[in-house]
């Protein structure tokens, strides 16, 4: 498989790499977003594999707000060697949504690797008419604007999904805004919300429970958790393939030297099959662990893309 080639690879690397080339203190890892929440909870998995393979351990800090701003200028604006982000594809969407931030994600802020990428899927209440995605789009098509959809706005995951759907579908829905994910979708069981785009962790769950009905799965392939719901590439929609990927970045300041002892630990960690159980247990459907080049050109695509998505939904940055 891919994944063992390029994990091979940089197991290989990694061997070479000098275990002194560290700070003598605990790395601080900082979470943009709230205690709990999916990527805060893989970032704390992470952390303390990769503490096993460190001089030092890695403590988590969340610093929340602004869409995950705050928490990334902090670790921008670190002049030590011991602060790196662990952040997700939101961090992508921040140039587009923020007119004035503090500090440059393309500039200021270096990736380490991409850790792992899960699906979303698309809901609809358990007693939709929409029997499948084909029905749920001629739908829209017909009334523009009456069907909702949940979204926790701030350039978050649901968010994202759902406009690069409608772009890509070619349909107009009606957000309708929530705090989080839970309360969404509650009000979809409830039929009160059209569509809810969720996280795949959460989202089969809720169709496996019988609270939804799921229709799509945002991913190239179909998911092994719900292996009868299609995939958008499947229904042509080719350009609307979206997956939640997190990542461990560092300060541009950071040296060399820290950056790839960090990363061996990350590698090493990424191949071990029990961590690898319990990120599949929490939605990771696929582990990445490339090489900090590698990661960086994807984070600035991830820049360009979702800076183009973004102006044409019509997103002005505040």
């Amino acid at each position: 498989m891919i994944w063992r080639i390029v994990l091979a690879a940089a197991l290989m690397a990694a061997a070479v790499t000098p275990a002194a080339a560290w700070p003598d203190r605990p790395l601080r890892m900082v979470v943009p977003y709230a205690a709990g929440g999916a990527t805060d909870v893989i970032a704390r998995v992470i952390a303390e594999a990769a503490s096993a393979r460190l001089p030092q351990r890695i403590v988590v800090e969340n610093r929340t707000g602004a869409g995950g701003a705050i928490g990334a200028g902090t670790v921008a604006r670190a002049t030590d060697d011991h602060t790196v982000l662990f952040t997700n594809i939101g961090y992508a969407a921040l140039p587009a949504l923020y007119a004035r931030l503090d500090f440059d994600p393309t500039r200021d802020l270096r990736a380490v690797t991409i850790v792992a990428e899960s699906p979303m899927v698309l809901l609809v209440p358990p007693d939709s008419p929409h029997r499948t995605i084909q029905d749920f789009i001629a739908a829209a098509k017909r009334e523009p604007g009456r069907l909702t959809y949940g979204s926790t706005g701030g350039g978050g995951a649901l968010q994202l999904v759902s406009l690069l759907f409608m772009q890509t579908a070619g349909l107009v829905l009606t957000e309708v805004p929530y705090r989080g994910g839970a309360p969404a979708a509650t009000d979809l069981a409830a039929g009160r919300l059209d569509m809810l785009y969720d996280a795949g962790l959460t989202g089969f769950a809720l169709a496996r429970g019988g609270r939804a009905r799921a229709l799509l799965v945002s991913s190239a392939e179909r998911s092994p958790a719900m292996p009868e719901v299609p995939t958008v590439a499947e229904i042509g929609l080719n350009d609307a393939v979206f997956v939640v990927w997190q990542a461990v970045l560092a300060p541009r300041t950071m040296p060399d030297a820290s950056v790839t002892t960090l990363h061996a630990a990350l590698i090493r960690a990424l191949a071990d099959d029990g961590l690898r159980k319990r990120l599949a247990e929490l939605g990771a459907e696929r582990i990445v662990g490339n090489d900090p080049h590698l990661a960086q050109d994807f984070v600035a695509a991830e820049i360009d893309r979702w800076r183009r998505i973004l102006a044409r939904a019509g997103v002005q940055p505040q």
